[in-house]
């Protein structure tokens, strides 16, 4: 096995297909291993180019390899698929994986360091809280209808209604639903509690990392904002400009060419979708204030509403954030208003 030149691996839980590659893109070797018998088998090898695709824990085993002395290549999944042949299985997607490695213009996923993977479990941890608390004002929010309840949209609402229900006093519920409604009350209260933990944990994290205090001088970006592009891109040197950083996130026009007709669409809604969601967000935000502020972006910000709306000067805002985001990441400076 030292002749080979690439080692192509198909991912999974338990059992992993491993297969092996000469310099003529010969299959040496395509064969099963489970977790133990992988990374003994690996740390035998001499050093080679080791392809994965990029997806459940290939970060941890990128890393774990690249100890071992290989060079690792993930794979975008997408551009792995069109060179699965014949029935889709492990012997077919590890060939595929190898042959799909050695083309020059798919670009390799960069690997994760573990504080950035640390950043992302945060960030996965705070949008289930956000959602597991929004399901439950929106549930409660139904339930409560159906009995002629009806209160005003937000959270602050939300806890008077439920403290006015529970309300010996009140007898606009039944007993058995009024004890329910304190057990909903006290769980809202529970994830309330845990998501000001996670947001600390981030506020710190942007406090103390220099790529996050950059980013979080840009308008619109906050410690969520920052650490979670700092989490998926790092300082951004897998990307050529600002522009491929903006393709990346989906927040830039579709097109549809053919011959001398060209039209361009909506947002292609393409790579990560917490990203975009969040960038948009933190647009919104700076639109709500520009009309106070007299700077140059502020007064593009005005033109762009007048000329194109505001849904599209949203998105062409944060456009616009994550293309300055890259600047200052490749630059090492701080976002200063003109």
């Amino acid at each position: 096995m030292n002749k080979h030149s690439l080692i192509a691996i198909d991912l999974a839980k338990n059992i992993f297909q491993v297969c092996v590659m000469n310099s003529s893109n010969r299959v040496l070797m395509n064969k099963p291993f489970n977790r133990k018998t992988l990374s003994e088998f690996m740390i035998k090898q001499s050093p080679t180019i080791v392809a994965m695709e990029a997806c459940y824990s290939s970060h941890y085993w990128a890393r774990l390899f690249e100890s071992f002395g290989h060079q690792v290549k993930l794979l975008p999944a997408q551009h792995v698929k069109p060179f699965v042949r014949g029935n889709k299985n492990d012997h077919n997607d590890a060939l595929a994986i190898g042959e799909a490695s050695q083309r020059p213009d798919i670009k390799p996923v960069p690997i994760k360091t573990v504080a950035q993977q640390d950043i992302q479990s945060l960030h996965r941890l705070r949008e289930r809280c956000v959602s597991q608390r929004t399901s439950l004002t929106n549930q409660t929010r139904g339930l409560l209808s159906e009995y002629g309840i009806v209160f005003a949209q937000g959270f602050k609402a939300f806890k008077q209604t439920l403290a006015m229900l529970l309300d010996p006093k009140d007898t606009q519920l039944s007993v058995p639903l009024k004890e329910q409604m304190r057990y909903v009350l006290q769980e809202f209260h529970r994830m309330s509690e845990r998501l000001l933990e996670l947001n600390q944990s981030l506020a710190q994290i942007a406090k103390d990392n220099p790529h996050c205090q950059r980013l979080m001088s840009i308008p619109g970006i906050g410690y969520v904002n920052a650490t979670g592009l700092y989490s998926a891109i790092g300082n951004g040197s897998q990307f050529k400009n600002g522009r491929e950083l903006s393709v990346w996130l989906g927040i830039t026009p579709k097109q549809f060419a053919s011959g001398n007709k060209q039209v361009m669409g909506g947002i292609t809604k393409r790579g990560n979708r917490y990203l975009r969601k969040q960038l948009i967000h933190g647009a919104r935000s700076v639109m709500t204030q520009c009309k106070k502020r007299d700077d140059h972006l502020s007064n593009w910000i005005k033109q762009l509403v007048i000329r194109r709306g505001p849904n599209k000067a949203n998105v062409a805002l944060a456009n616009k954030m994550a293309r300055l985001s890259w600047t200052l990441l490749q630059k090492n400076q701080m976002y200063q208003a003109q």
